[in-house]
């Protein structure tokens, strides 16, 4: 699928097809994005200044403004971005919402880069060449040593997604040469999403 199928498709999708905690209840479905910033926090010094790409309505990027961190809240979707106002008004201040795609970042941002980034549930629904260009992106908005915790799942049998909700696998001999080639370095932790470190591209 293209970046632009799969933003147009978040955009339109009720709320309770983008997560299936919703199902559940509203309040499990935010206890899941409390968890995951505390995940996120094991990786990501105290303070920093992180950007969540594809943030949605802030079930994590909420939360982690309530961590502390100075929270840079992006997505491609207007409708999620509105949401996550309504829901952080109550709950925590974020320090900034752009409505922007990869490309839009570097609008956004200009000369300044941040600590970390996260994305979490993006990459996972594009092709892979989307998938590179905007961890290149991502890459790109981060300062040389900063983290960057990616959702970028590897696998022995490595497949694209082929609708809005599929799931991108990539074989873990394409994720070593993409990150050679982005400028990644992986570092180990007990996250269940990859974690690299922004280094110089060699």
């Amino acid at each position: 699928m293209t970046a632009e199928a799969v933003i147009q498709a978040w955009d339109q999708a009720d709320p309770s097809a983008i997560h299936p905690l919703r199902h559940v209840s509203e309040d499990a479905y935010w206890e899941s994005g409390k968890a995951q910033a505390d995940m996120l926090a094991t990786v990501i010094p105290d303070g920093a200044k992180v950007l969540d790409f594809g943030c949605g309505d802030g079930r994590v990027a909420i939360p982690m403004a309530g961590l502390g961190y100075e929270v840079t809240a992006v997505d491609a979707s207007q409708n999620m971005l509105d949401r996550l106002a309504r829901v952080a008004f109550q709950k925590a201040s974020i320090a900034a919402t752009v409505n922007a795609d990869a490309d839009g970042i570097a609008g956004h941002l200009g000369r300044r880069r941040m600590d970390a980034v996260y994305c979490l549930a993006v990459l996972i629904h594009h092709s892979y060449a989307d998938c590179l260009e905007i961890i290149g992106k991502l890459r790109a908005a981060t300062k040389l040593g900063g983290i960057l915790v990616l959702d970028w799942p590897a696998s022995d049998t490595p497949a694209e997604a082929d609708s809005w909700i599929g799931v991108t696998t990539w074989s873990r001999e394409w994720q070593a040469e993409a990150c050679a080639r982005i400028g990644l370095e992986p570092v180990d932790s007990e996250l269940p999403w990859g974690v690299y470190r922004a280094v110089k591209v060699s």
